[in-house]
């Protein structure tokens, strides 16, 4: 499978056009393969007989993958694959040889003979990778109890309380308050007084560094079954509840939201947790009948009944084309290694609107307010060329030519066309370009030089009634333009409210090579530009 573009990691067959045993020519079309841009045709360089065909349709090979042989008439194929699989065992092997991994030097730990338990950071939802020690309730050497809440514990979904379900001592705490620690990491341990944590600890680690840890034994008091971690984070959400002390109420965070969402007063809520703390239990049980409310309507304690629904949940899962598994990727990539920030701005539109209604009279095909918007672009980046620039990690390369990538949605997805040289090109120039550019990525026709080599993008979503939105960098780009639809707005001129037309723009820049007032200045040119299309021939 060879590399049809600069992002591309695997291939999808799309269709075989030979089949095996047909004779082939070099430049003969295989077949047509789907990549992350478009679909394109495989040519063989090769003259023979079409020995062996070793993917299907539709089915997806990495670069350098084996697809097919090619060779002369009554060859062996299965020594040809077996030679080329053994070389690829043979590089693996030699690069496993260079680089071994270092062992750890530390020795097994026996935890057989010691009562306790070590207690670890449970998945409290679907989602959780770590959790942060929002309060200990319990210090080092405080006795615990099974079903007590030790500490409180913020998720990526909400804070919630973390039962004990072992008896003994709290030998060891291990993150402060406020530390975060991820799913599995070390909280504390709990046992007998005086039995060595400290050997727990050290099992724990090593079996973290790949050696043959010991599982942690729970305290022989307590049944196995009851140290098991699904439970814990299943049943992590019911904790405790609170009483007065001092005029203060004791209660759990979890269930201060509660009772703050549902209007109840805590206050009046009897908490059935550790030294009558209020918790999640106690609100859900609570029953407000008893308060007198305060403004209700006579009919108040009539029953409300809600009319049944019936329906079916349904759904289906498509799996992701070669173009949407590297837009995911390529954006992630772009949207969390390049620190965005944005820049917006209003533009009279008038003007424009007077002047593209006077180039269509006599232009040969029509413009549309995206092709003098690219044209204003690529004018307004002459003039500051810091805007046209790439980040390449250890150094910023400043590109004389101008060259906008133009992203144009299809239904696979999303591809960027490039409009070459565009501040030497008419507008009528760039509207022919830009239209058969589109015509190709919609009918697939798109070949690399179409799409690779842009220095400046746009992104313009007028067309759909979007006012205003930022835009993901399309790297290697350090700058991407966010175009918004024009609409009728109150405008002020020569002092007096009037009716007028303006479209908002935002500039997504990287700041690690662009800075604000780099942007600041590129839009204030691209504005003038706009608000004086004249300007735009000079």
């Amino acid at each position: 499978m060879p590399k049809m573009s600069d992002t591309m990691e695997e291939g999808v067959i799309a269709q075989w056009l030979m089949k095996v045993g047909d004779e082939v020519k070099s430049g003969d079309i295989l077949a047509e393969v789907e990549t992350d841009k478009a679909t394109m045709e495989l040519e063989s360089y090769f003259d023979g007989v079409l020995l062996h065909i070793g993917v299907s349709e539709q089915e997806a090979v990495p670069v350098d993958g084996i697809i097919a042989v090619i060779g002369e008439k009554g060859e062996d194929v299965d020594s040809i694959l077996k030679n080329a699989n053994g070389s690829a065992k043979e590089e693996k092997t030699v690069e496993k040889a260079e680089s071994p991994k270092p062992k750890s030097e530390k020795k097994e730990v026996d935890t057989s003979d010691i009562n306790a338990t070590l207690i670890t950071m449970p998945k409290m939802s679907d989602t959780m990778e770590e959790g942060t020690i929002a309060s200990w309730l319990k210090k080092e050497g405080d006795e615990v109890s099974s079903g007590e809440v030790i500490a409180e514990i913020e998720t990526d979904k909400a804070t919630m309380e973390f039962e004990s379900y072992w008896d003994g001592t709290l030998l060891y705490i291990g993150p402060k308050e406020g530390d975060a620690v991820r799913v599995d990491g070390v909280l504390a341990v709990i046992g007998e007084k005086g039995a060595d944590f400290q050997a727990l600890l050290d099992a724990h680690e090593n079996s973290e560094n790949g050696e043959e840890g010991v599982e942690d034994e729970p305290l022989k008091s307590e049944p196995k079954a009851e140290a098991t971690p699904s439970k814990t984070t299943k049943e992590a959400q019911a904790v405790t509840s609170s009483s007065p002390d001092n005029g203060r109420i004791k209660a759990s965070p979890l269930a201060k939201k509660m009772a703050e969402e549902l209007g109840y007063d805590l206050s009046k809520i009897k908490g059935s947790g550790d030294a009558g703390r209020i918790i999640k239990r106690d609100v859900e049980s609570y029953t407000p009948s008893a308060e007198a409310p305060v403004a209700a309507a006579p009919d108040s304690s009539a029953p409300v009944h809600l009319p049944q629904v019936v329906g079916e949940e349904t759904f289906t899962e498509e799996n992701l084309s070669q173009m949407r598994k590297t837009i995911a990727k390529r954006l992630s990539e772009s949207k969390f290694s390049a620190p965005h920030f944005y820049l917006t701005m209003e533009i009279n539109m008038d003007n424009v609107i007077a002047a593209r209604k006077s180039m269509n009279e006599i232009a040969p095909v029509k413009i549309s307010f995206n092709d003098i918007i690219i044209k204003a672009a690529a004018t307004a980046i002459r003039r500051h060329p810091n805007v046209n620039v790439s980040w390449l990690g250890d150094k910023i390369r400043k590109n004389s030519h101008i060259h906008i990538g133009v992203a144009v949605a299809i239904p696979e997805g999303l591809i960027v066309p490039v409009v070459r040289f565009a501040d030497n090109k008419t507008v009528s120039h760039i509207s022919a370009e830009v239209k058969d550019l589109a015509g190709k990525a919609a009918n697939k026709q798109l070949q690399p030089e179409d799409w690779e080599g842009s220095t400046f993008t746009i992104s313009n979503l007028g067309m759909y009634g979007i006012e205003e939105f930022t835009a993901i960098i399309n790297p290697p780009d350090s700058c991407i333009m966010a175009v918004g639809g024009i609409k009728q707005a109150p405008v002020v001129k020569d002092g007096q409210v009037v009716p007028g037309n303006v479209m908002k723009v935002t500039l997504s820049c990287d700041h690690r090579a662009v800075d604000g007032a780099v942007g600041s200045e590129f839009l204030q040119t691209f504005k003038s530009l706009l608000e004086d299309p004249v300007r735009i021939l000079i």
